[in-house]
Formats: C-alpha cells, sequence, structure tokens
C-alpha cells in the first residue's frame, strides 16, 4: 500500500478532470467547499457527508493527566475537539481495499 496523500490540489484536478471547470474554477471550489465546512464546524455545527461520514465537535471537559516520562500530574483544560465517524459504505469501501 502506497503512502500517498490526497491534497487540495489533487481535489481540484480531479474536478477539473471530471466537471470540466477551469483549474483555477476547481481550486476555487475546493477552497470554497473547505472553508464552508471549517466554519460550520468552527460554530459547533456538524457537517453529514451522505456515503462519507459525519464531522462534528465535541467539548472535553478539565481532567489530570500524567506525563508518562514523570509520572508528574498535569492538569489539561478542557477544549474543543475534531470528531469524524465514516459512514458504513465508507467502512466496507475501505475494509475492502485492505483484501487486495
Amino acid at each position: 500500500m502506497a503512502n500517498k496523500t490526497l491534497t487540495r490540489m489533487d481535489l481540484s484536478e480531479a474536478v477539473f478532470a471530471e466537471v470540466g471547470l477551469s483549474r483555477n474554477e476547481s481550486a476555487q471550489l475546493v477552497e470554497s467547499i473547505l472553508g464552508h465546512m471549517s466554519d460550520a464546524l468552527a460554530s459547533g455545527e456538524t457537517v453529514k457527508i451522505s456515503s462519507f461520514g459525519t464531522f462534528s465537535v465535541r467539548s472535553k471537559a478539565a481532567r489530570v493527566g500524567r506525563n508518562p516520562k514523570t509520572g508528574e500530574e498535569v492538569p489539561i483544560s478542557p477544549r474543543r475537539v475534531l470528531t469524524f465517524r465514516p459512514s458504513h459504505l465508507m467502512k466496507d469501501r475501505v475494509a475492502a481495499g485492505n483484501k487486495g
């Protein structure tokens, strides 16, 4: 399995090839979509993409952590974290890719 990373440029090239927009318009479309997703998540909304998965923001409470090297207890402040839950279709597709 190759360690390739899908980038914004790869996405805009795919839009260019499949939709027929210019390269510049394709890049702007990808940027716009990612911007809308980021803005929604930053404001606490959930982003659900059918047949792909759901991105959501979860609040984590303050807790006491431990430095694994020294064993010293360290307070961890409350924070918001981004989570992704893949759809069943995506899980099945990824699992099928592992069988090759």
